[in-house]
């Protein structure tokens, strides 16, 4: 029998290019590629995760498109700096076990 990977365990790394929703207060995500499909583990379809991105980490959510099926990282100003609508950047996701799970006992 395989062994099962501790999908905690596990950091995704891809490039994406940004996007802008349009309008005042619109978002700018960066979309998941299609081959990985994190779990909705949240509230809402949303799954918490820990992210990186351009080297800067923050914890948030992963948005999930019932429609389309896409997943997407909300990605605010103050993580992406000046880069925008089109813009190129690398990623890293790990899911958060902490806001998933709960947290973990010291003497685990």
């Amino acid at each position: 029998m395989k062994p099962v990977r501790d999908p905690f365990a596990v950091t995704h790394r891809f490039t994406a290019t940004l996007f802008h929703t349009g309008g005042k207060g619109g978002w700018t995500f960066a979309p998941l590629p299609k081959s990985l499909k994190l779990p909705v583990t949240g509230s809402w379809g949303m799954t918490p995760v820990v992210a990186s991105v351009d080297g800067k980490t923050w914890k948030t959510t992963i948005w999930n498109d019932t429609k389309s099926g896409s997943q997407f990282l909300p990605v605010p100003k103050k993580i992406r700096g000046s880069k925008g609508d089109g813009d190129k950047v690398a990623v890293e996701l790990r899911m958060d076990r902490e806001r998933i799970l709960g947290p973990v006992h010291p003497l685990e």
